[in-house]
């Protein structure tokens, strides 16, 4: 079995950044994390944005607020993140407590620097096929490993096991302008098992520490674990039992260093594209 390594495709993701970066004039781009609480999930993507955009040569600060903030409280720091001029790009870090209007905060960000495709009219644009507005991160790093790898997805049928607006939603629609056959499937599908082995490529990005194993896979199938989990030794894991498909599936990522890598990289690539447009 071939493991897809994220850092691969991650040094030809910086390769268009640094290529990009030539028609930044003035100070580097900026990106603000904005997390609230102490998720260990939101933690890992945290550390490792912050570590990307260093080694990409960007800029990056984080505000951090507790997880009993109020509505009103969050949104008036949002919004002085969201108008800073200093800041060219914003990842908001979900799912925020239920006390916090997310809906609300997904309308009030700025499209233009909303580098994670959460406001209403980026993911408008993902739907109607339009390559303007910002992907989730995520979804598009998927899409960066398979085609980095030169996996032709033309035709494959690809199982996404998860139906989130972060990512299985969104990636179905990248999935579906190259040409594959894509199914949802989602933790109440029925024959989920003999729904994943008729497929070409398995996606898991449903949330559950190692919910999918090797009996999952059909022969040589391809598998893109999109999961960040910590399991009960507090490793991370991803949502599949990596060790199990050795022999049975041809290519898979591992959880860590797989698509979150990836993830990261994308994000940076989006802060700089958002930059030349804000400029």
């Amino acid at each position: 079995m071939i493991t897809l390594k994220g850092a691969e495709v991650s040094a030809k993701i910086k390769e268009q950044v640094d290529e990009l970066c030539k028609g930044i004039t003035g100070s580097k781009p900026k990106l603000a994390i904005v997390r609230v609480g102490e998720r260990p999930d939101d933690l890992s993507y945290e550390r490792g944005a912050l570590k990307k955009m260093e080694a990409f040569g960007l800029l990056a600060e984080s505000f951090s607020f507790p997880c009993d903030i109020s509505d009103e409280d969050f949104k008036r720091e949002f919004s002085k993140i969201n108008e800073n001029p200093e800041i060219q790009g914003i990842l908001l870090l979900r799912p925020l407590p239920s006390q916090i209007l997310e809906k609300d905060v997904e309308q009030m960000i700025d499209p233009q620097k909303d580098l994670d495709g959460i406001s209403p009219y980026n993911i408008a644009k993902i739907f109607a096929g339009e390559e303007s507005g910002f992907a989730p991160c995520t979804a598009e790093a998927v899409v960066e490993v398979l085609k980095t790898n030169d996996i032709d997805l033309t035709g494959k049928k690809v199982i996404i096991v998860g139906r989130s607006m972060v990512v299985g939603r969104p990636l179905s629609m990248l999935l579906l302008k190259e040409n594959a056959t894509v199914t949802i499937c989602h933790t109440r599908t029925e024959n989920l098992k003999d729904t994943c082995k008729n497929g070409d490529i398995i996606i898991a990005a449903v949330g559950r520490a190692k919910m999918l194993d090797g009996s999952y896979i059909g022969k040589d199938g391809i598998v893109i674990d999109v999961g960040i989990n910590v399991d009960d030794n507090g490793k991370l894991c991803g949502d599949v039992d990596f060790d199990s498909l050795d022999g049975i599936a041809s290519m898979a990522t591992p959880v860590p260093g797989g698509v979150g890598a990836v993830t990261t990289a994308v994000l940076a690539k989006h802060l700089v594209m958002a930059a030349l447009s804000q400029a």
